[in-house]
């Protein structure tokens, strides 16, 4: 199971956090700083993940494993908290798919991105895991999904306020006499 994703800059500010095992405030704002701690101190030679124990407490976990899987893209570090039962090749690849989703969505994606639409970040995220379990890999189908909400809510926007498109204001003044306009 994923228990959280955490991305983070090159000096460990966090651009995103989603945890989906329940875990107590001051867990959740620590977390971040011990994971970044872990992450930025390796090497660069070493491999991509690593054995989290002292993270054991912080989600409740006495017995499980917990690994960190971990890619640094830019100045970027997309990181995946996982338990023993899940494979790090495999959580490596869905780091590859959230990462070619995101860049899909805002055509090269940068950590403005991020910061600017954390709320579509957080939905493509939803459309690769949900509960901490793995939903879609497919990076076409997650493009599809994600293009397919922003039209609807480009419509959902457009029907609210019929102004905003410019539509209505011919309505308006139809059949209007605005001779008095102007003199």
């Amino acid at each position: 199971m994923i228990h959280a994703v955490l991305i983070f800059n090159t000096s460990g500010a966090v651009r995103l956090t989603r945890f989906y095992t329940q875990t107590p405030h001051e867990e959740r704002t620590a977390l971040p700083k011990k994971i970044f701690q872990l992450v930025s101190t390796r090497p660069s030679g070493l491999c991509n993940f690593l054995d989290a124990p002292e993270l054991r407490l912080s989600f409740g976990n006495k017995n499980d494993e917990l690994r960190v899987v971990y890619r640094c893209y830019a100045t970027l570090y997309f990181v995946f908290v996982v338990d023993g039962g899940e494979s790090e090749l495999g959580m490596l690849d869905l780091i590859q798919v959230f990462v070619e989703s995101l860049d899909r969505a805002f055509e090269s994606v940068c950590e403005l991105d991020l910061v600017f639409h954390f709320d579509e970040v957080h939905y493509i995220l939803s459309e690769v895991i949900q509960g901490g379990l793995v939903l879609e890999t497919n990076v076409d189908q997650i493009s599809l999904a994600v293009k397919e909400s922003r039209r609807a809510r480009k419509t959902s926007e457009a029907n609210a306020n019929p102004l905003s498109l410019g539509i209505g204001t011919v309505s308006l003044t139809k059949g209007m006499n605005l001779g008095w306009f102007g003199r």
